[in-house]
């Protein structure tokens, strides 16, 4: 070869770029994961205090987002996330044996894209108001045709589509924060988590397609 130095600092550079090249694909795929992994709730910094000091510094209630596939069938949450800031929260700032919108302002809502069975109910794909009535060991968890709504205002017995009794289950640590959790199983199985201050209670179903 006539230029033996000029093919040896080309054949560098070309290693350089696809190293370069390489180093930012890496970096791209993992803020994408990082991204999606957020959007599919791995936990908000503020929500989720397990000991470490993550103090709660929102204001206010905002709209926070929950969701997953669950064995392809997408299950999203949408809710209005009010901190404990001080207050009493279960028997004081929502109370027992009441018709709770499971979150702040508009309605919590919860969307199957897939139908799913709920207990004994077959739940179509479709987006549905979740409501809950708070107990001191047990609390109702209801699904609602309207999610369309301010709080419970507008909340209506008669467009309830489901029920279900389920059991509270005591945190050993504060959730600062209202928090809700898509929750994977397999196998066509999944959960909705509701938690908040120290208590925890879960919407478990399954894909109707895949059965039991």
């Amino acid at each position: 070869m006539k230029y033996p130095l000029l093919s040896l600092l080309l054949s560098l550079c070309l290693l350089s770029c696809g190293e370069k090249v390489k180093r930012s694909s890496d970096a791209l795929s993992k803020e994408n994961s990082h991204e999606h992994s957020q959007n599919n709730y791995s936990g908000y910094a503020d929500s989720v205090n397990t000991g470490l000091i993550n103090p709660d510094t929102l204001k206010g209630s905002p709209r926070r987002k929950a969701m997953a596939d669950v064995t392809g069938n997408h299950v999203h949450v949408d809710y209005g996330s009010p901190g404990v800031r001080g207050r009493m929260i279960w028997g004081g700032l929502v109370a027992f044996d009441e018709v709770w919108a499971s979150g702040a302002h508009t309605a919590t809502s919860i969307t199957f894209d897939q139908p799913v069975s709920v207990g004994e109910t077959i739940v179509e794909a479709g987006t549905y108001g979740f409501f809950t009535i708070p107990g001191k060991e047990n609390w109702t968890l209801i699904l609602n045709k309207n999610y369309k709504q301010h709080l419970a205002d507008d909340y209506d017995k008669s467009a309830d589509i489901l029920r279900l009794e389920r059991q509270v289950d005591t945190l050993g640590y504060p959730v600062p924060r209202l928090t809700y959790e898509v929750i994977e199983l397999g196998e066509g199985r999944g959960l909705v988590e509701l938690s908040w201050e120290k208590i925890r209670v879960s919407l478990p179903f399954y894909n109707e397609e895949v059965g039991l």
